[in-house]
């Protein structure tokens, strides 16, 4: 699993974020967040987040 966010956080980078239940199992409630946004709030406290899809950029010709 990777580095986990809390909510409010600044997203380091553009993609699906996963919301982690109090005990840090996945919960497969994931959220689209763009790099520089916070990280929404979660239902309960304790809750974080992983990023499990980064967002694909592709270069301009």
């Amino acid at each position: 699993m990777g580095k986990k966010f809390k909510p409010g956080e600044i997203a380091p980078k553009s993609g699906q974020y996963e919301r982690l239940g109090t005990r840090g199992g996945r919960t497969g409630d994931e959220r689209t967040v763009t790099k520089g946004e916070p990280l929404p709030p979660t239902r309960k406290a304790g809750e974080k987040y992983i990023l499990v899809d980064k967002t694909k950029h592709r270069r301009p010709k």
